[in-house]
C-alpha cells in the first residue's frame, strides 16, 4: 500500500526534518483524545501528511495557505482525484513524446502561459500546476508581484508528472482535512478542544539576496513575522501548544537575533537541514533551522544545536 506523502515538491519541504520534529512533539501528544490538528502555512504538507497517518487520535485537521493555487491542489486531490489523474496522464504522455529540449521549452512555456490566463476550471488549473512544479527549475514554485508564475524550465526529460498511487493515498488522507484560503490568522476560528498548531511560515531570508518567499505575491516581511509571533502569543495565553520553524537568522554571523529576542519567552532549538534552491551548487548545504515551542517535557531532549 502506497504512503500519503507531498504530492507536490516545495521550498523549505519538512520530509528531512519530520523525525527532528517529532522528537520534540508535547510528551503526551499520542495519550491526547480528539485532537484538532492546524497547519496555517501547509506548502508541501510533509509534516500535515506524517501527523495524519502516525497519530490515529487526530480526528480532525485544517490546512490553510495564502495560495490559492496550491489549496486548490488539495481540494481537488481530496474530492476528485480520478478525473486528475487522467488529466495528468494526457499531459505526462504530451511531454514525455517530445524529442528535444527545445520543444519540451516551448511546451512548458506554452502552459505556463495558460497557467497564468487564471482562466482554467479547477482540473486544468492543478493539472498545470503539478505539470509546472514538475518541469520547472528545482520544482519551485515563485510568483511576481503581478501573481504570474516565473520560474524558469527545468530541462527535466521525463519527470514523474502522474504519480497515481500517491494521489489515490493522499485523497483518502484529506477526507478529513478541511482545507482554508488566506491569512493565517485566520484559523484562529478552528480551535476546537484540544488543538495542536504546526507553524511553517515562509522563511525570513539569510541576506538581501537570499530572498525566496514568493510564494504568493504578498510578501511576508519582519511585520508579518511580528505578527506571526503576536498570534502565537494568543494561542499560549490559551493554553493552546505550537510548534514553529524558521530560518536561522544568527547563524551566518551571530549578529542577528532577530528570532531570538522575538521569542525569547518560549524554547528555541536548532537543528541542521540541508537546503537546495541555489542555483549556485557551491552555495547549496547544510544550514541551521529554528524550532521554536512553548511547552516543554520534564526532561527536555538534546536534540540539534546547543544555543
Amino acid at each position: 500500500m502506497t504512503k500519503a506523502k507531498p504530492f507536490i515538491k516545495w521550498v523549505g519541504g519538512k520530509g528531512q526534518l519530520i523525525e527532528q520534529l517529532e522528537a520534540l512533539l508535547p510528551a503526551d501528544f499520542a495519550e491526547r483524545e480528539k485532537v484538532t490538528y492546524i497547519e496555517p502555512f501547509v506548502g508541501g504538507g510533509a509534516m500535515l501528511f506524517y501527523m495524519l497517518q502516525a497519530y490515529p487520535n487526530i480526528k480532525s485537521a485544517v490546512i490553510n495557505d495564502i495560495n490559492p493555487d496550491l489549496t486548490l491542489c488539495y481540494r481537488v486531490v481530496r474530492d476528485n482525484p480520478t478525473d486528475l489523474i487522467q488529466s495528468l496522464t494526457a499531459i505526462q504522455a504530451d511531454y514525455y513524446a517530445l524529442t528535444t529540449e527545445e520543444s519540451r521549452r516551448e511546451f512548458f512555456l506554452a502552459q505556463c502561459d495558460r497557467f497564468n490566463t487564471k482562466s482554467l476550471n479547477e482540473i486544468d488549473n492543478t493539472t498545470l500546476f503539478f505539470f509546472l512544479n514538475r518541469t520547472c527549475f528545482n520544482g519551485l514554485y515563485r510568483v511576481n508581484k503581478a501573481g504570474k508564475f516565473n520560474v524558469p524550465f527545468g530541462k527535466y526529460s521525463m519527470p514523474t508528472i502522474c504519480d497515481a498511487a500517491t494521489i489515490y493515498a493522499d485523497s483518502k488522507l484529506l477526507q478529513k482535512v478541511e482545507i482554508m484560503t488566506g491569512d493565517f490568522e485566520q484559523t484562529f476560528t478552528k480551535i476546537a478542544g484540544n488543538t495542536f498548531f504546526y507553524f511553517d511560515p515562509p522563511y525570513r531570508p539569510l541576506s538581501h539576496t537570499s530572498n525566496f518567499n514568493d510564494y504568493a505575491k504578498e510578501n511576508f516581511n519582519d511585520d508579518a513575522q511580528i505578527r506571526l509571533k503576536n498570534f502565537c502569543d494568543r494561542l499560549n495565553e490559551l493554553g493552546i501548544n505550537f510548534m514553529l520553524s524558521n530560518s536561522d537568522c544568527s547563524g551566518k554571523d551571530g549578529t542577528d537575533r532577530f528570532f531570538d529576542d522575538l521569542f525569547i519567552n518560549y524554547r528555541i532549538e536548532r537543528v541542521w537541514a540541508s537546503r537546495n534552491v541555489n542555483a549556485v551548487a557551491s552555495k547549496r548545504g547544510k544550514l541551521s533551522e529554528l524550532l521554536i515551542r512553548n511547552y516543554k517535557f520534564e526532561s527536555d531532549p538534546k536534540i540539534g544545536l546547543s544555543i
